[in-house]
């Protein structure tokens, strides 16, 4: 037995039966976190850049104008409130290499939201499992019965003076709580960039209730900016 005992060993390294611990992380394999503000990070991962932003589910049901709005604002029209500074979210995307476009325009005609797009996606643990669902899963079209099958992309919001007093600093006006819209406002930071009606008679979208979690569950918002597809050169 004794003679049999290195061949087993070798053999029980070489197949793969035997459960070998792996081997820890390398340094560059593990991201990297800064904080850019409250309850808003930025995750590095070699070339890869996310956005991470933490809120919790403030409704469950009802018709949608926002998925993700500012705490304290419009949770009765959003699915998660953030306690964050969404000029910190933008500041975040900025260094995630993001490019803001232009929000929606009524006149002299409707214009869409103009902007890089950005992968929403939402993490949660369920029953000490980590979930992660498109944002637009969340988000069903009543008309179809379907989930929102449209990408947001980084309208960017404004900055407006403050009339009262001009040396005050500026206002972002997603801070009103139009952070990640589903019904087309000129305050969005991220905007759907199709027609999304903002008037009560003519939404288009509700919360998906059975998918979402219970209320006042922890979420982390992860916004990817979505490389600009490559132009063909000219022969």
């Amino acid at each position: 037995m004794l003679f049999l005992f290195p061949a087993a060993l070798s053999a029980c390294i070489l197949s793969a039966g035997c459960d070998q611990p792996a081997p820890p992380p390398k340094p560059e394999e593990m991201p990297k976190k800064v904080e850019v503000g409250k309850n808003v990070s930025l995750e590095v991962l070699g070339a890869r850049r996310r956005v991470l932003v933490n809120g919790a589910i403030c409704l469950r049901e009802g018709q949608l104008e926002q998925l993700v709005t500012r705490k304290n604002t419009k949770e009765h029209e959003a699915i998660i409130a953030v306690d964050a500074d969404a000029r910190k979210i933008h500041e975040a995307l900025n260094l995630a290499g993001a490019v803001e476009g232009t929000p929606v325009r009524y006149t002299p005609k409707y214009q869409p939201a103009t902007g890089q797009t950005i992968e929403v996606s939402i993490q949660y643990e369920d029953k000490g499992r980590l979930v992660t669902v498109p944002g637009q899963s969340w988000v069903k079209n009543f008309r179809t019965g379907k989930p929102l099958d449209v990408d947001w992309v980084f309208a960017g919001s404004g900055l407006v003076d403050n009339p009262l007093d001009p040396d005050h600093p500026k206002t972002y006006l997603a801070n009103d709580g139009d952070v990640i819209c589903v019904s087309n406002f000129d305050t969005a930071m991220l905007d759907l960039p199709v027609e999304s009606s903002k008037n009560n008679d003519d939404l288009l979208f509700q919360a998906w209730t059975d998918r979402i979690p219970p209320l006042e569950t922890k979420v982390v918002v992860v916004l990817e900016p979505v490389p600009a597809p490559k132009k063909d050169k000219a022969p």
